[in-house]
């Protein structure tokens, strides 16, 4: 009686095909890197920022930084200029709280003074201090893009640069 090859060819096909499928989507990256996350917090924090709170603002930046600080600089038309930053690393808690109809605030917390607040050309007086806490007005917010927001701050708060 002779022996069919047909069976062990299929089989080492079917193992081959399985084996190219399985490299194939392994070879795809499945989790955003560092800078990518710090990208895509920039461009959340661009995006969501609500400078309309504040009527009297002429230009603000705000960014994430890749050493992991987020910064906002506000200057008014009068000149007076407002300045807050933070490590990320030092953050305790990200909170959101419900606002106006356009408008919700995310409220950063640390555990100590690691908010830096500063004002210059102030006609009250410079100020140069630290809070624990850091309210941001932001456009209104769905619960998914907040949810994302906060993946991206807890794992680039694991990371330390």
């Amino acid at each position: 009686m002779r022996a069919s090859i047909v069976k062990p060819v299929l089989k080492i096909r079917s193992g081959i095909a399985l084996l190219i499928i399985c490299l194939l989507l392994c070879s795809f990256k499945g989790f955003m890197d560092d800078l990518e996350w710090t990208a895509w917090g920039n461009r959340f924090l661009n995006e969501t920022y609500d400078p309309s709170v504040d009527a009297n603002i002429k230009k603000f930046e705000i960014n994430l930084t890749p050493d992991h600080f987020i910064r906002l600089r506000k200057t008014y038309q009068q000149g007076k200029q407002e300045y807050f930053s933070f490590r990320i690393n030092r953050m305790d808690a990200l909170n959101f709280k419900p606002g106006t109809a356009n408008t919700d605030t995310l409220e950063f917390k640390t555990v100590t003074d690691d908010i830096i607040y500063q004002t210059f050309e102030d006609p009250a007086g410079d100020l140069d201090s630290m809070v624990t806490q850091w309210d941001l007005p932001v456009k209104k917010l769905s619960p998914k893009r907040l949810d994302s927001l906060k993946e991206a701050l807890t794992f680039l708060k694991g990371k330390n640069p």
